[in-house]
């Protein structure tokens, strides 16, 4: 891209390899691109692989309006605990459930969907008093973590390997902040057999999908070769409802004045704004009385 990397404005839809931490995704295309400002929707554990979600330039001031669902490929495996509800952390437990079969599994499956209370893995990003819960989990710290309601759509069974720890591979659809890791431990404390996440593959994410995403390989050779170009910094952003104002309205809108609405909108939505010439000025804001108040103005 050379000296057009700068002015690189947008969204990549990467598929995130193993091991690989979403910072270190978001570290490598700054890199790539030689441009500072590059953020990421939704962080993936890194044993996770799939869709992550990466702005570029101004694109990282429109991460807050993605929509928030998520999907998932997982496999739980049963019989195994672990400190990290995954095959990252060390196990608690190994105890053989050959009986184990699809039919004693799938009665417990409904109770982890819709609004459920979930306790999220000792081992995660969140804060408890200033610290992360990987931190203190890591220095021996006894930690309650309190429960938190999170919303899991729709859960379909795919595939049932039956064995000495049987694994029950499934798609989830859910909302963000749910804990895929979390969904396994409590399907094995239901079956009474103890269970872990064996592998994890997102699907979909604020709307991007994986059958559209880019590996960072083929990510670096379109760059070198100049041929990236990144996606329209309203590609995921159809759930908002589109206002299209004309070339002095937009410019008095960028400026930090309120417009009239030209369309009835509910207040306190957040909307897309066009100009006439379908460029996106920006996000803005419906406040009474029917106005168009600047939240985000991409100049």
């Amino acid at each position: 891209m050379g000296s057009n990397q700068q002015s690189l404005l947008g969204f990549v839809n990467i598929d995130k390899p193993v091991h690989l931490t979403s910072h270190d995704c978001v570290a490598k295309i700054r890199r790539l691109t030689k441009i500072k400002r590059v953020g990421h929707a939704g962080t993936l554990d890194p044993a996770a692989t799939g869709v992550l979600p990466i702005a570029v330039g101004k694109a990282t001031r429109l991460l807050q309006f993605l929509p928030n669902t998520k999907a998932y490929t997982a496999t739980i495996r049963f019989g195994w605990r672990t400190t990290s509800d995954d095959l990252e952390g060390e196990i608690i437990d190994q105890t053989p459930v050959p009986t184990l079969t699809l039919e004693m599994v799938k009665p417990h499956i409904s109770q982890l969907i819709g609004n459920i209370q979930q306790i999220p893995p000792l081992y995660s990003a969140i804060q408890k008093g200033g610290k992360r819960l990987y931190e203190l989990a890591r220095k021996g710290e006894a930690v309650d973590v309190p429960p938190r309601e999170v919303v899991v759509n729709h859960i379909e069974v795919l595939a049932w390997q039956g064995g000495e720890f049987p694994e029950l591979t499934v798609n989830i659809r859910c909302q963000g902040g749910t804990y895929i890791r979390s969904i396994a431990r409590d399907l094995g404390e239901a079956v009474q057999t103890g269970a872990t996440l064996a592998g994890l593959r997102r699907t979909e994410s604020s709307g991007f999908v994986l059958q559209d995403a880019l590996d960072l390989s083929t990510l670096e050779t379109q760059l070198k070769q100049g041929e990236f170009t990144p996606l329209p910094p309203d590609y995921p952003l159809s759930h908002l409802q589109r206002v299209v104002l004309s070339m002095q309205q937009a410019k008095r809108w960028s400026q930090g004045q309120l417009i009239v609405l030209p369309e009835k909108i509910s207040q306190g939505n957040f909307v897309r704004v066009y100009k006439e010439n379908d460029f996106l000025c920006g996000i803005g804001e419906v406040v009474p009385p029917q106005k168009l108040k600047p939240k985000i103005v991409l100049k």
